[in-house]
C-alpha cells in the first residue's frame, strides 16, 4: 500500500468543546504516539483524511507533515466515526519507521462462488497479521470457489502477501458452507416466525395498557397532562 501525504497542524484546544471546534474548522482530531515518545496532539484536514482511508482502507500508512516541521510516518490505530453524521470524531495515529514490522487487523474478502444451495456464515471478516509497516495490505483474499455444504474456511486457508505473517490462529473459521434452506422448509418455519412476531407485539401492547392505567403511588401526583397554547 502506497503511503498518502497529508498536512496537519498543532492542536492546541482540548476536551469536548475543543475537539467540536477542531471539527467546525473541517479538521479531525488526531494523536500521534509511538516509539516511546511523548504524544502529539494534531488535526487533519478532514476531507483528506476521508478520501484517503476511502480509498486505501483503516490501515492506509500516512506520511504526515506538520507545520512545525515535524514530519513522521503513522499508521491508523484507532478511528472514532459519528454513526449518524458518517464522520470522523477522532483518530489515534502509531508511529512507524520504514522496515519496521507492525501488528495489525486486516480484513478478509471472499473471493469464487460456493457450490449451488449453500449459504456463506462469515464468522470472522478480519485477521491479525504482521507486516512491514509500509507494505500492510488493504485486504486478503480466501477462495470460497466450487466448496460444497459442510466445508469451513479457516485463518490457514487465507491467502498471504509476500513478508505477511499470521498472528491469528490458523484453526480460526474465517467462514462457513452451509446447505442453504429449501422452499419447503422455510414454509414449514413461516407460521413459527409469525406467532412469534405476534406474541411479541401482544405482550408489547399489554404492557402499554397497564402502564397507562396504573394509578399514582401514594403520595405521588400523577404526571401533569402536556398544554399547547393557541
Amino acid at each position: 500500500m502506497s503511503e498518502v501525504k497529508i498536512s496537519a497542524e498543532p492542536r492546541t484546544e482540548f476536551g469536548k468543546g475543543g475537539a467540536r471546534r477542531t471539527r467546525r474548522a473541517g479538521l479531525v482530531p488526531a494523536v500521534l504516539y509511538g516509539h516511546g515518545e511523548k504524544p502529539k496532539h494534531i488535526a487533519l484536514p478532514a476531507r483528506e483524511f476521508a478520501a484517503a482511508i476511502r480509498k486505501g482502507g483503516a490501515n492506509q500508512l500516512f506520511a504526515i507533515e506538520v507545520s512545525d516541521g515535524t514530519q513522521v510516518l503513522a499508521l491508523p490505530k484507532a478511528i472514532q466515526r459519528d454513526p449518524i453524521k458518517d464522520s470522523f470524531e477522532h483518530v489515534d495515529l502509531l508511529l512507524v519507521r520504514r522496515g519496521e514490522k507492525v501488528t495489525v487487523e486486516v480484513p478478509v474478502q471472499l473471493t469464487g462462488e460456493a457450490a449451488k444451495n449453500t449459504l456463506i456464515v462469515h464468522d470472522h471478516d478480519t485477521l491479525t497479521v504482521t507486516a512491514d509497516a509500509t507494505k500492510v495490505p488493504d485486504h486478503l483474499e480466501a477462495s470460497i470457489e466450487g466448496l460444497e455444504a459442510g466445508t469451513q474456511v479457516t485463518a490457514a486457508d487465507v491467502a498471504l502477501p509476500a513478508g505477511v505473517e499470521l498472528v491469528a490462529d490458523p484453526e480460526l473459521s474465517v467462514a462457513a458452507v452451509t446447505a442453504a434452506p429449501t422452499a419447503e422448509q422455510l414454509e414449514a418455519t413461516l407460521p413459527e416466525v409469525e406467532e412469534a412476531a405476534a406474541e411479541a407485539e401482544a405482550e408489547v401492547g399489554e404492557e402499554t395498557a397497564e402502564g397507562a392505567e396504573a394509578p399514582a403511588a401514594e403520595g405521588e401526583q400523577a404526571p401533569a397532562e402536556a398544554k399547547t397554547e393557541a
